[in-house]
């Protein structure tokens, strides 16, 4: 069976989650124990917005969830039953007369409504967030949603502290923000009332403690929209925030909002998300947050999925490239073997270690090749391409960069651009593992497998030395003459290059 045929008898999963202010349906398959997203559907329901202080759904906001579950009901008729996960969050746990909803979508979806308890929810974000999240292992992880909030404590695959607070940007919206109104009074005093929910839990997490801090829910990626919007890395700082919400100030009402990089849909909740995430960053002290790839939905997603946890995200991810776009694994081991033994030879003097930036080199000489498919001539170009915009699972935006930029300039001219705009690492070490790759590559030029014979690389300040056998060196005169080559192209980095026989 081919590859496509594999692919296209493979079955489809489907997960539906009816949040507080989107509903959400993501729809994917398998293939090559990576995960393909096939379609997604979102509408802006803000159920939340909808319960009175009886905790009573309004029929509008009803109306408005079935209609929405109807688009759903359309796209679910082909799918397995046992492939799909309906859930509901906080808004339908408050709500006292849920029923008058769950009756009626029941029927509309013809499956079942499971009504997640906040700890299955957090639970169940920290998993989506392990699953598609290359991270340290101690893990942070927070969600902010429409009526609850989600703070979780986990390593690996486990979750040590899950807690659900009853604070979200929609609730939060209505009870703060009364009208649209935008001010310091209204604003410092949601802070304030964030941080009382969060203190009571404040120490339980700080003594179990984390590497990093990560975050999926729309408030952090409206937060990071803007930031790339800037031209830089989607990291938020506490500074960043405060900058944010200065400038929230700067409008006299929620609908006047207009910041560059903000999307119309995500400002009439950015105020009250602002206000948490703020509350969540000065209680536990954070230094900065990044964006997870993955939250509820993915979480629901993999642990359906058979063998999930059983293969590294970033594999999963490598692997279902090079079988989508046929490369040749074989190849890309070599040079893959020839980069960790230059990296080695160079580690004392350049002072590199086998950190992420490292992990991003050796996914480049997988993945370095994948544009040869559509062909040979633009194919770093093309691999540009399609790394740049595929669901890279395992890579957050600034792994990306590298990648993308290690990939484009593997060989040939060196655009001095890229190495400057890529934000992973700084550019004295991007320009390092840049070299290791370029050398790697000219070493392994003949596709084969005839064993390299000893060589070794040197460094004193800016000038590179490569060891290898006269004789060998004569046998092979396109590598030979490629090294040559490579020394004028090192000399645009700033270094000399000389061959030593």
């Amino acid at each position: 069976m081919t590859n496509t045929e594999e692919e296209s008898l493979s079955p489809l999963y489907a997960v539906i989650d009816l949040g507080s202010n989107s509903f959400h349906m993501l729809i994917t398959r398998q293939l090559a124990n990576s995960v393909q997203v096939v379609d997604k559907v979102k509408r802006k329901v803000r159920l939340a917005s909808g319960l009175n202080s009886n905790n009573i759904l309004s029929e509008s906001v009803i109306a408005k969830g079935l209609e929405c579950l109807s688009f759903f009901a359309e796209r679910l008729q082909d799918i397995p039953s046992k492939n799909i996960r309906i859930v509901a969050t906080a808004t339908l746990r408050l709500a006292q007369n849920r029923d008058d909803f769950f009756t009626p979508a029941e029927k509309l979806l013809t499956h079942k409504i499971t009504l997640l308890s906040g700890l299955e929810e957090a639970e169940n974000i920290y998993y989506g967030v392990a699953h598609t999240s290359c991270s340290a292992d101690n893990r942070l992880v927070l969600d902010i949603g429409g009526a609850s909030t989600e703070i979780i404590a986990g390593h690996g695959f486990e979750v040590k502290k899950a807690i659900s607070l009853d604070i979200g940007c929609v609730t939060f919206n209505q009870q703060f923000f009364p009208n649209g109104t935008l001010n310091t009074e209204n604003f410092t005093n949601a802070v304030t009332a964030a941080e009382a929910a969060i203190a009571p839990i404040r120490d339980t997490y700080c003594n179990i403690g984390w590497q990093c801090a990560l975050g999926g829910s729309g408030t952090m990626q409206a937060l990071a929209e803007i930031l790339i919007h800037q031209r830089k890395p989607p990291t938020l700082s506490l500074d960043f925030l405060y900058q944010i919400k200065h400038e929230l100030l700067s409008f006299h009402n929620i609908q006047d909002i207009d910041i560059s990089g903000l999307s119309s849909e995500r400002s009439a909740v950015i105020a009250s998300g602002l206000a948490i995430l703020i509350a969540l960053f000065q209680q536990f002290s954070l230094q900065k947050l990044s964006l997870s790839s993955g939250a509820l939905r993915e979480g629901l997603l993999y642990e359906i999925l058979p063998n999930s946890r059983q293969i590294n995200i970033r594999q999963r991810t490598i692997n279902a490239l090079a079988q989508r776009f046929h490369t040749d694994t074989k190849h890309a081991n070599h040079v893959k073997q020839k980069v960790k033994k230059l990296y080695q030879q160079l580690s004392l003097s350049w002072q590199l270690s086998k950190d992420n930036a490292f992990d991003i080199l050796l996914a480049s000489c997988d993945l370095h090749e994948v544009g040869l498919l559509l062909e040979y001539k633009y194919h770093q170009r093309h691999t540009a391409y399609i790394l740049t915009h595929a669901d890279l699972a395992g890579f957050s935006y600034t792994d990306r960069q590298l990648l993308v930029m290690l990939v484009t300039l593997y060989k040939g001219d060196i655009d001095h651009k890229l190495l400057v705009e890529q934000s992973a690492i700084d550019m004295e070490q991007a320009t390092k593992l840049l070299i290791v790759l370029r050398l790697a590559i000219i070493l392994c030029r003949r596709r084969s497998d005839d064993v390299l014979p000893d060589y070794h690389v040197d460094v004193i300040q800016k000038q590179l030395t490569l060891s290898l056998p006269k004789t060998w060196l004569s046998q092979h005169p396109l590598i030979a003459d490629e090294l040559n080559q490579e020394g004028q192209h090192l000399k645009y980095l700033g270094f000399s290059f000389i061959i030593k026989s």
